[in-house]
């Protein structure tokens, strides 16, 4: 069960709000999706993302896979039953876990990296970061791992292009991912859940015609819908916004557009104007894990602020003013939450986490509502 629709076309940009439906609730789009990696958003209670409004959430099917076993999970009663969340999951394929432990390799046949990872036609081979133990990911057997997790929406197997990267190795990569697309999408034909959907992901790193190449080919293999993989991986914000600015006017009307691992709001703002409906990103808790907050004055300039500096020992303020986080909202200081962060307390780690969520969930909602307007 999954469905996409257009609730209103900005008429000055690319923009559009919609909403997903899924067999476990609606989702309402532009959306951010917190990261659960292993399960759980770091820190934070399924109770307490639902108060704050998420739709959706995102968890990850490497991690899973090792620990604790999707067969595990299935026998529990699927990712929602597990985590305790009756709302919708996406599960990410594990091919950036394997672009991580192989991020350095340039070469398919590269010896130095082998002990890692090595790349073939018919999926990955890696080794656990956990024990070290041998794995191979054929893009058929991320689908079935997926299947056993039981999440809403899933991800094809996908090579993520590491930056840089010369043209060369990022056709390599592209048609590699094209491969993968093509098998995952034929045994999902095969034997897919109607429960749940699958999207595709495009690669080809910077260059333009490639990019066009990927998402030409992505878009012809009847997903439910289409993400852009490849960015936020060093390139920079100028390429990145390059990408989104070739890749938006081009990608099916009707169907999800997902800008994958984004979650800096500024880039956020920029990719809405594109037409790019999913977000997600493991910064708000990271961020806040470190003491960093955002705060703004106007929704569309955004400004990092570290409490741990000294200048916020003394500060009674909330985190930011008029904040309607669960942080600000009941009163707790930029004072107290450094002491707490110092004292490296958990308490202090969660609060500031708390209000970054807040503020992306707020952020996508007021881009909602800034759509409706126009």
């Amino acid at each position: 069960m999954f469905n996409f629709r257009i609730i209103k076309q900005s008429k000055v940009s690319k923009a559009r709000t919609g909403e997903i439906e899924t067999s476990h609730g609606k989702i309402q789009t532009p959306v951010f999706m917190p990261c659960a990696t292993v399960g759980a958003v770091k820190g934070i209670s399924p109770e307490e993302l639902n108060n704050i409004g998420f739709d959706i959430i995102l968890s990850n099917t490497y991690h899973l896979y090792l620990r604790p076993g999707e067969k595990q999970i299935k026998k529990l009663g699927g990712i929602q039953k597990f985590i305790n969340w009756n709302k919708p999951v996406l599960t990410d394929s594990g091919g950036y876990q394997v672009f991580s432990l192989g991020k350095n390799f340039k070469d398919y046949n590269d010896d130095s990296m082998a002990s890692l990872v090595k790349i073939s036609r018919d999926g990955a081979w890696f080794k656990s970061h956990l024990d070290g133990s041998k794995h191979f990911f054929a893009p058929e057997k991320v689908i079935e791992i997926q299947k056993d997790l039981g999440s809403d929406i899933m991800m094809v197997l996908d090579e993520c292009t590491e930056f840089p990267v010369t043209k060369k190795r990022a056709k390599e990569s592209m048609e590699m991912t094209h491969l993968w697309a093509k098998k995952a999408r034929d045994y999902w034909k095969r034997f897919g859940d109607k429960n749940q959907a699958l999207f595709g992901i495009i690669q080809g790193s910077t260059f333009k015609d490639l990019r066009l190449k990927s998402a030409k080919f992505i878009s012809s293999l009847e997903f439910d819908g289409i993400a852009v993989g490849g960015v936020s991986v060093g390139e920079g914000k100028t390429n990145m916004y390059k990408v989104l600015k070739w890749l938006g006017p081009i990608l099916p009307k009707d169907k999800p557009h997902y800008l994958m691992g984004v979650g800096e709001p500024e880039d956020i703002i920029e990719a809405v104007k594109y037409g790019f409906d999913m977000f997600d990103c493991v910064l708000p808790t990271r961020l806040g894990r470190h003491g960093t907050c955002w705060i703004t004055s106007n929704w569309k300039k955004f400004q990092k602020i570290d409490l741990r500096k000294a200048k916020f020992r003394n500060d009674n303020k909330p985190i930011m003013k008029n904040c309607g986080c669960p942080t600000c909202s009941q009163g707790y200081s930029r004072a107290y939450i450094s002491h707490l962060i110092k004292e490296r307390e958990m308490l202090g780690m969660r609060l500031a986490a708390l209000h970054n969520l807040w503020i992306l969930n707020h952020l996508v909602k007021k881009l909602r509502q800034d759509i409706i307007k126009v």
